[in-house]
């Protein structure tokens, strides 16, 4: 198994689980939240699949799908395109509504395959790019696809919690 056959692995995961958290639920589970400052599975896979979309169109030098694929017009959500959900507010996190899962699931799938596709072009070497000069040390390929990988299991298990929650009331 080498480095990207891994990483595949590592996000396959992420959409396994964003799938057992979304799939079948109602809008109103959908934008429910544990408490008032609490994410809603909405938020949450949302906010994991514009991270991974941003990092990986970053990466790849592509367009984020968000736009190229016109997702955003399909979310039409009151942010500006480029918002990732990163520092919002809890009004904004209560903003992020859908109609059916299926919107956030298909946009979700879309950013995987994309994620997958470049997964499939990288070597070892590849993996060792600096992509962000801003830190000390500067963050290498590598270690952001395993920072956007760990932030995104992060957050769909955190879906899947309230999912569970959510089920038991």
């Amino acid at each position: 198994m080498n480095a990207a056959d891994i990483l595949t692995e590592g996000y396959s995961r992420i959409q396994e689980t964003v799938h057992e958290a979304v799939e079948g639920l109602a809008p109103d589970d959908l934008h429910a939240r544990l408490d008032a400052g609490a994410n809603s599975i909405a938020w949450l896979v949302w906010h994991l699949t514009r991270v991974q979309d941003d990092h990986i169109a970053d990466a790849a030098g592509t367009e984020q799908l968000w736009t190229a694929q016109g997702w955003a017009g399909r979310f039409d959500l009151p942010f500006n395109e480029d918002a990732t959900g990163y520092g919002q507010s809890s009004e904004e996190v209560a903003a992020v509504r859908v109609d059916s899962g299926d919107l956030l699931l298909d946009y979700y799938d879309a950013v995987h395959a994309h994620t997958l596709a470049f997964l499939g072009t990288l070597d070892g070497p590849a993996l060792d790019r600096v992509v962000d000069e801003a830190w000390n040390p500067p963050v290498t390929l590598g270690v952001r696809l395993i920072s956007v990988l760990s932030d995104d299991l992060q957050h769909a298990a955190q879906a899947a919690y309230v999912r569970g929650v959510l089920e038991r009331r």
